[in-house]
């Protein structure tokens, strides 16, 4: 929904990502700069099926887009309940907004304050968080999908002369049988390997710090702000941010499958002295598989399968 930091861009807008559920016909929102929806206008996402909305902190480039959504939201939701997770004085924020302009509404909105460790879990997915290392507190979020289970081959079982009934119900589960006939089945045998759960990371905003890492490990999918270019560690390291080189130093240290760096200053441009592309070749030189994000930008999380 947004890449830039700050400020909004001719070509970026301020931060604002969207993690599609299709399965579950609904999607999360993490963070929701100014302008938000108007980028969720020009996608194939509906306000009506969006469920959840995770804030890394309460600076304005991450928030002031989110009175307005809820106040929107409520025309397409109907009673459906939005839960929304953030640092500590986001529901005053918000209470505040609503007050102020009387757009109070009938959308059950609830305001969860954020703390280490688990903060969200049902039978698909699990979604926690820890703290970041910025100028205000800050965190970074992970959701974890549930494994799913593999395929039962039938098929094999049928031709082993397994009879239907409770017996396949044990395979399915991977336990292992005895036959009328003293044979033995093991059910792991009979069933395609697990597909394991998808891993999404998102940290911002935030300089080098070991919960980034931590947070990131093994991510299918990590996202990850570059701020500023290495030539600028310094004004990184003073506002603490990160640098591209610093991104990547997470991915790789964290074993993430891939990076994209997100949160690009608006001092780098097409054209300028550093531009965006030089942060991904930066990046790059560290961690290979690393993309450079773009307003409306969509990528597939894909599944990974190992043995039972």
């Amino acid at each position: 929904m947004g890449t830039s930091a700050g400020v909004p861009t001719r070509s970026r807008n301020v931060a604002g990502i969207a993690l599609s559920l299709p399965q579950r016909g609904e999607w999360w929102l993490f963070d929701c700069g100014e302008g938000t929806q108007h980028r969720i206008l020009r996608s194939h996402l509906s306000l009506g099926q969006l469920t959840r909305i995770f804030i890394t902190h309460l600076h304005g480039d991450h928030i002031f887009g989110l009175p307005g959504l809820l106040a929107t939201g409520n025309l397409a939701a109907g009673n459906r309940r939005t839960h929304v997770y953030g640092p500590a004085g986001l529901e005053h924020y918000l209470r505040a907004s609503r007050q102020h302009t009387e757009a109070e509404s009938s959308l059950p909105v609830e305001v969860h304050s954020t703390q280490s460790g688990e903060i969200f879990a049902d039978d698909g997915f699990i979604v926690d968080c820890l703290p970041l290392k910025h100028r205000v507190p800050t965190f970074g979020y992970r959701v974890t999908e549930r494994d799913h289970p593999g395929r039962f081959r039938v098929e094999e079982a049928v031709r082993l002369g397994i009879p239907e009934g409770p017996l396949y119900g044990k395979l399915k589960r991977g336990e292992t049988i005895t036959l009328p006939d003293n044979r033995q089945i093991d059910g792991v045998l009979l069933s395609e390997p697990v597909q394991a759960g998808r891993k999404f990371v998102y940290c911002s905003d935030t300089t080098l710090c070991d919960t980034a890492i931590e947070l990131a490990r093994d991510a299918d999918v990590l996202v990850h702000e570059a701020t500023f270019a290495k030539k600028d560690e310094e004004l990184a390291r003073r506002s603490q941010h990160s640098t591209a080189t610093m991104a990547a130093q997470v991915a790789l240290e964290a074993k993430a499958q891939s990076l994209i760096l997100t949160h690009i200053s608006p001092r780098y441009t097409p054209g300028s002295a550093t531009t965006p592309d030089d942060l991904l070749t930066e990046a790059r030189a560290i961690f290979p598989h690393t993309e450079l994000a773009r307003d409306l930008l969509s990528v597939e999380v894909a599944r990974r399968e190992r043995s039972a």
